[in-house]
């Protein structure tokens, strides 16, 4: 997987990101994502903290003496530096908390906080004014909340993926889990690339939300999966199999 990560950094000029999980065997877990993760910075990799994709675990996944797994991790590396294209926001929601509640906190300027400027989430706060105190430019309100890294899918089981014929792969996972990650760092008709392809839940999420996709699979099963998926989104598409 550290090979495979590097290529796609190659290819990439954005956020290469894969869903990772280990095994538990004789009470015993394999802590292959957190083992990949040590790999890759070890090899040099850039990697972000990696979001944790929580949804309602296999009853019974947790043996006779755990709890059931609820979350898997999300591997997320970069070729270094501030992603050349973000919306960090996409997913957000209206702030649920005011800013101080129009007071000045006790360490703050005493700045006028009646004309509070509104902003996106995601870039760094104004400077600090010459006694070191934080300036009232700062106190600024919300526009959209960053949603952060816990990303909550919720019930993953039948009917809860997006479609059906994600059942058909051995290993689905739902459109929620998609859809932050191609809304927040792929542009509007940029390129979406998937290179396990599976039951083509990235490449369809990718379709309805205006990306451009390339997919692949080294099973032709998997790639006339994809077809139907893309069809069921966008109707009839040529699309040759390559071999």
């Amino acid at each position: 997987m550290v090979q495979v990560v590097r290529e796609s950094l190659r290819v990439s000029r954005g956020l290469v990101a894969f869903v990772v999980e280990g095994k538990t065997r004789h009470f015993s877990w394999s802590g292959t994502p957190v083992l990949l993760m040590a790999d890759l910075i070890r090899a040099g990799v850039t990697l972000r903290k990696p979001p944790i994709y929580e949804r309602d675990g296999i009853p019974g996944s947790g043996g006779p003496d755990w709890w059931k797994n609820r979350y898997e991790f999300v591997v997320c590396a970069t070729n270094g530096g501030r992603l050349p294209w973000s919306d960090n926001t996409a997913c957000g929601h209206p702030p649920k908390y005011g800013c101080f509640g129009g007071q000045v906190p006790q360490g703050y300027s005493d700045g006028d906080v009646s004309n509070v400027k509104t902003r996106r989430a995601g870039g760094p706060f104004s400077n600090r004014g010459q006694d070191g105190k934080r300036t009232h430019r700062e106190l600024k309100e919300y526009d959209l909340a960053n949603p952060g890294n816990v990303i909550d899918c919720g019930a993953c089981g039948g009917g809860h993926l997006g479609s059906d014929l994600a059942h058909e792969n051995e290993a689905p996972f739902p459109e929620k889990l998609v859809e932050p990650f191609i809304l927040s760092f792929c542009p509007l008709g940029g390129i979406v690339l998937d290179c396990f392809g599976g039951s083509g839940t990235v490449v369809a999420v990718a379709e309805k939300h205006g990306r451009n996709w390339i997919a692949i699979d080294i099973r032709p099963s998997q790639i006339d999966l994809m077809h139907r998926r893309i069809r069921e989104v966008r109707g009839p598409l040529p699309m040759p199999i390559v071999k």
